[in-house]
């Protein structure tokens, strides 16, 4: 098999398909991107339509081969895509019901009563709002003939396999995030299963990381513009795929996504769980993924200038309170944010916990808040990275960032000073798409060598060493992704520590309170509207 073919990279996320195709040294030579729309049927439910992801797919990937000269160069397709949401098949092949995501928060109870610290060694994953196990046990309080009628339930990799090849199959690092896999043995747990009332014939098969599922069918090939099958290679989760993209790998590396919700992620050849993180199935076979979340980061960064900002001539709003923020000392004037717009993720998982603003005084305005908000994700960012580091014993050096709030140089500035840590600003902005691409050029070379050829099954085998892409630069022996080079400032250090002392104590100070909170919201939730006029 030749190694100098093009492949199409696809990213399958939360708001889009995006269809990538690149050459031999990673250049993007084409791509495209179809919008996918999640509804909220109720307060906490997030959904969408499983056939959306096939349908936005094929679109995407069919635009980005109509833009070549000539399809037939394409040598391997791989996917990539949103963690933990999952969808539940008939035996004609259509969704039982709507898909469930990995944002969902409808199970609540479950989560109280199922997450224990059994499944939490079992799985890697602390008891949260985002692994499938929760949602799936939902279903079979709620819906069981869902559950009772499924032929297949599996990942949004597995769908579009499913589509693409005709085989229900999936990645070892996709498969993990259902929240179903004994991480440690590397395959479904029977316990799991049983805990969430799944049957293993209703899940996919597992394919290693970087391994051929299957060649896509004609009609699949057809389809998306291709002139015959090619290899459908095992691709990872979003997170991980961005981490390999970004060379996070290498001992002292963290990936940091910088988006609508914020996650760190280091890499470990053994296996830990503790809740100073989620530990999931790694970028490479036989390691490890430590995971820290803030559910709420740019989200609330958004939310702050669409409600108190100004609309400028473009029609974006709350321009003017970067402009402002940036103008305002550290500390916001003594103003602190604990961003819990959606609850508290690592290290404390508290489904209750929410925002709090602590030391207003009238001389702050709505650029203090920003600013104070802004911050206040720097702070969480560097609670995650010291029990992180408490637990692994080994220290984040270099943080390599991407995602929407990345764009933003004040906001870089602020986390690179309160961490204390070199950021790196990635060039690349379809960055997990650029993972995937990595591992089907890493199939094709191992393909070509005579040393890759498809597995059906699962492989504990380590794949080839790392390719560098070539819209990278590097230097010997390590993978140095393009971009941007920010340094802590060492003069605002003492202000940012004295800052965090108190920052670090604002969760314990109120966490009884969110609980009470919650209770009396749905008291008053419980009560009758007063009638008109009153």
């Amino acid at each position: 098999m030749s190694t100098t073919g093009l492949v199409i990279a696809v990213d399958c996320s939360t708001t889009a398909a995006k269809a990538v195709v690149l050459d031999s040294a990673g250049i993007v030579v084409a791509q495209a991107s179809y919008p996918l729309r999640t509804t909220q049927p109720r307060p906490a439910w997030h959904e969408q339509d499983a056939e959306q992801w096939w349908a936005a797919t094929r679109s995407a990937v069919a635009e980005a081969v109509g833009a070549l000269a000539d399809p037939g160069r394409v040598a391997a397709l791989c996917l990539t895509h949103q963690r933990e949401s999952f969808v539940c098949l008939g035996s004609g092949g259509r969704p039982l019901r709507p898909a469930i995501l990995w944002l969902d928060g409808r199970a609540h109870d479950e989560i109280a009563s199922l997450g224990t610290a059994r499944v939490h060694e079992l799985s890697g994953k602390p008891p949260d709002t985002t692994p499938a196990i929760y949602k799936l046990a939902w279903l079979a309080r709620h819906e069981p003939s869902i559950l009772a009628d499924a032929v297949h339930i599996g990942d949004v990799q597995a769908y579009l396999a499913w589509q693409l090849t005709g085989r229900w199959a999936t990645g070892l690092g996709s498969a993990d995030t259902l929240g179903l896999f004994d991480l440690q043995r590397g395959d479904w747990s029977a316990e799991l299963l049983d805990l969430a009332g799944v049957r293993a014939d209703q899940l996919p098969e597992l394919v290693a990381t970087g391994d051929q599922i299957a060649l896509l069918t004609p009609d699949a090939a057809r389809a998306l513009g291709l002139p015959g099958p090619v290899p459908l290679v095992a691709g990872i989760g979003d997170g991980q795929s961005a981490g390999l993209a970004l060379g996070a790998t290498e001992p002292g590396v963290a990936y940091l996504n910088l988006g609508t919700s914020m996650v760190l992620g280091i890499q470990s050849d053994g296996y830990r769980w503790d809740a100073a993180f989620r530990t999931l199935a790694g970028i490479r076979p036989a390691t490890y993924t430590f995971e820290t979340v803030l559910n709420a980061a740019a989200y609330v960064a958004t939310w702050c200038r669409e409600q108190f900002g100004e609309p400028d001539a473009d029609g974006a709003t709350g321009a003017e309170l970067e402009a402002a923020a940036a103008l305002i000392p550290i500390g916001a004037e003594g103003l602190l944010t604990l961003p819990y717009w959606n609850a508290a993720q690592t290290p404390h998982w508290d489904a209750l916990a929410r925002g709090a603003t602590l030391g207003w005084h009238g001389r702050h305005t709505a650029a203090h808040l920003y600013r104070s908000i802004l911050e206040g994700v720097g702070f969480e960012l560097r609670l995650h990275l010291e029990r992180l580091e408490a637990v692994t014993g080994e220290r984040v050096e270099v943080i390599r960032v991407v995602g929407g709030g990345a764009r933003s140089p004040l906001w870089i500035r602020i986390v690179t000073d309160i961490t204390g840590r070199a950021v790196r600003v990635c060039a690349d902005s379809e960055v997990s798409a650029a993972g995937a691409g990595v591992l089907a050029r890493e199939f094709l070379a191992r393909s070509a060598a005579g040393s890759g050829t498809a597995s059906s099954t699962r492989s504990s085998a380590r794949p080839a060493e790392r390719t560098a892409p070539a819209e990278h630069t590097a230097q010997p022996g390590r993978t140095e992704p393009a971009g941007r080079d920010v340094l802590p400032d060492p003069a605002v250090a003492p202000g940012y520590d004295a800052l965090f002392a108190v920052y670090r104590q604002m969760y314990p100070a109120l966490r009884g309170l969110f609980g009470e909170l919650a209770a009396a919201a749905q008291t008053v939730a419980r009560q009758k509207p007063p009638g008109p006029g009153r």
